[in-house]
């Protein structure tokens, strides 16, 4: 198992972490305490990434992995998904309510190159999409959706309610989970790609939260929403034993994205706490962890944790770039990195007292950053029992 990155993305990973001490930290508490105002400075980073990547943004991501279906598979890849890992983690180094809010890099736009089909990948390329899922009583069950959409003609109208919406009250593109057909259960879910402005779509509010706040995160309604069908992402035939699967596609190239962000907001919160606490500890590598001071003990411990971390969700991205099944990986990334930023965020918090709790530094506001990237996009317990399922051969009705 060769664990170095490759050269081509190193270079990448240190290009989005110099962007991020040039352009996103000066910013970073700015915003923070600017809450729902838009980072302007974002429309010039933004222009920079589009140099970058042709344009495709975040819809890049997952286009590897269908591409490779129809392709004879030569050697080993290391495409987008990767590309976009270590991407994020240098720029969630900076600021990941920042990077949250960059035009034409949500991760509606994932969502779009997992599923979306050659004509919908062109046409919705240069735009920004953000994802709609959650809704007011749903929780976690992604299977559970309420919101509708019923075909009239050639449009689907969509009706319900969806919350915790990043970027929604920005993004270009809202892609909607909706069902076409409750009776049937998660087989007939699918998702829509809804342009801004289209009728019957309304922002209702605006969260207040506890972190990323320069991130938007909007509720949004839907009153007879006429979608044309060709918004439709994915297979828009209801099949009772794998149309579920196609919408949760999304999730396995989703979730590495936001393991990458906590990779990314632990390692800030490492380096910073190394460096504040530089005259009082230093590290020591070759000494057994027995003969050396707890606080140096603690940031030994909090680096194993960060480590496998990245690990994990290199792995689930490497995975996802070479056309192989990932939903346990990216689960175990998940998992695993949105616990160990909560753990290293507040350690370090701790371990700085109260230079680590006041907004003089960054370690607070990292802190409180953190616990969103063990929420959204499935909580610890639904990566748990995610994982559960693959291992022991269950579905999803055998284990609840």
């Amino acid at each position: 198992m060769y664990l170095e990155l490759p050269k081509k993305l190193k270079v990448l990973g240190d290009m989005a972490t110099n962007l991020s001490v040039e352009m996103l930290r000066p910013i970073s508490r700015k915003y923070d305490l600017a809450e729902h105002e838009y980072p302007k400075e974002l429309d010039l980073v933004a222009s920079m990434l589009d140099g970058m990547n042709a344009g495709e943004g975040g819809a890049g991501v997952g286009a590897d992995q269908s591409k490779q279906k129809s392709e004879e598979k030569t050697g080993t890849r290391n495409g987008a998904n990767m590309a976009a890992c270590v991407g994020i983690q240098g720029f969630c180094w900076g600021d990941v309510g920042l990077l949250l809010t960059l035009p034409r890099q949500g991760l509606g736009n994932a969502a779009i190159g997992a599923v979306a089909n050659e004509e919908q990948a062109k046409r919705f390329q240069n735009k920004w999409a953000a994802m709609a899922i959650t809704e007011p009583g749903t929780g976690s069950d992604s299977a559970n959706i309420s919101t509708t959409a019923k075909l009239d003609g050639d449009h689907y109208v969509l009706n319900g309610e969806k919350i915790f919406v990043t970027a929604g009250s920005r993004a270009d593109i809202i892609v909607v989970w909706a069902t076409l057909d409750k009776s049937v259960g998660r087989a007939a879910i699918k998702s829509f790609a809804v342009e801004r402005g289209t009728p019957g779509m309304e922002v209702t509010r605006l969260e207040h939260k506890l972190g990323i706040k320069a991130s938007d995160t909007a509720s949004i309604s839907f009153n007879d929403c006429r979608v044309h069908k060709n918004n439709l992402l994915g297979n828009p035939e209801i099949d009772t034993k794998k149309g579920f699967g196609g919408v949760m596609q999304t999730f396995d190239n989703t979730r590495p994205l936001v393991a990458a962000m906590a990779v990314g907001v632990a390692k800030a919160s490492l380096d910073h706490t190394k460096k504040l606490l530089k005259e009082y500890t230093q590290c020591d590598y070759s000494a057994p962890i027995n003969t050396v001071s707890s606080a140096e003990a603690e940031i030994y411990r909090m680096e194993a944790d960060w480590e496998a971390a990245r690990l994990l969700t290199l792995q689930a991205a490497w995975m996802a770039d070479n056309g192989q099944p990932n939903s346990m990986e990216a689960s175990m990334a998940k998992a695993k990195a949105g616990r160990t930023c909560n753990a290293v965020t507040l350690k370090c918090v701790e371990l700085c007292s109260s230079m680590g709790y006041g907004e003089d530094e960054l370690l607070e506001k990292w802190s409180r950053d953190s616990k969103i990237l063990d929420i959204f996009e499935g909580t610890q317990q639904i990566q748990q029992l995610i994982v559960a399922r693959r291992l022991l051969n269950l579905s999803s009705a055998e284990l609840k």
